[in-house]
């Protein structure tokens, strides 16, 4: 990321400076700051001092300490609003929750990673990783993986680079190699499975949701776990999710939506 941000100048420093503060997930020191970033101490001070001055970092005199400021805020609510599929997928997830009764995730690749955008719990609520605006792992997440199966074959081999193979249970796939086999066996059917492969006991079946021309939008999942289902029984609502995934993409044909893979920017209808 540094090297990124040295070839991108100061805006690109001082937004892994705010990646730096909120991976914190809690108010943080300047030195504790300091002790994981790249930047020198008079530079990193100088970045810092910039943000709070423009609303992005709050500084509380009293702790000596810096936490994401309210503007972020605001601008995280705009672009909900206007690069999320959450405001449109809102009331087909309601949908879908309500007929299937497990957990459902609606998610985007956030460069390789996943950023789930919307959540909607089970009738009996599983306690898991994903919230509402976490990001997660791409190559042993359903969604992830749903995603990476339909980007373009050019911008795959980008997007494996950057994942970290972390082997979080004995399930996950922790090779490149291991993982194209799969996500080709995901394109051939069209749908995939987390199969306990970021969590012990969680499973699940996902969709991609891909525009008229091919390019991937996001992706939706049913999620349960071993205790109460089987992925037998959750391919078995993989009509059910891609009704639903094939009415989310149309209803951003309409929108300025961006695709990965594809034009930044669909124009209107």
């Amino acid at each position: 990321m540094a090297a990124s941000a040295a070839s991108d100048g100061t805006v690109a420093k001082a937004l892994e400076v705010l990646d730096l503060v909120a991976a914190h997930g809690r108010a943080v020191r300047f030195s504790d700051l300091l002790a994981d970033s790249p930047y020198p101490k008079a530079t990193l001070y100088r970045l810092l001092q910039t943000l709070v001055g423009q609303g992005m970092l709050a500084f509380d005199p009293h702790h000596s300490s810096y936490t994401l400021g309210i503007r972020l805020v605001r601008l995280a609510h705009v672009a909900w609003q206007q690069s999320s599929l959450a405001p449109i997928a809102r009331p087909h997830l309601d949908r879908l929750s309500a007929e299937v009764g497990e957990t459902v995730h609606l998610a985007q690749l956030d460069h390789a990673q996943v950023l789930y955008v919307d959540k909607r719990n089970a009738r009996e609520p599983v306690h898991m990783y994903s919230q509402a605006g976490k990001v997660g792992p791409a190559y042993c997440t359903g969604v992830g993986k749903a995603m990476l199966a339909f980007v373009p074959e050019t911008d795959l081999p980008a997007l494996l680079a950057q994942q970290s193979w972390h082997r979080f249970t004995d399930k996950t796939f922790t090779t490149p190699e291991a993982l194209q086999a799969e996500l080709a066996a995901i394109r051939a059917r069209g749908f995939a499975f987390d199969d306990e492969e970021h969590e012990p006991g969680i499973i699940c079946v996902a969709l991609p949701i891909l525009s008229s021309r091919g390019g991937v939008l996001g992706a939706l999942s049913v999620t349960s776990t071993t205790a109460r289902t089987t992925l037998a029984a959750l391919q078995g609502l993989v009509p059910t999710i891609s009704q639903i995934a094939q009415t989310i993409a149309q209803e951003t044909e309409t929108w300025r939506f961006p695709e990965q893979g594809a034009h930044p920017l669909r124009k209107r209808a």
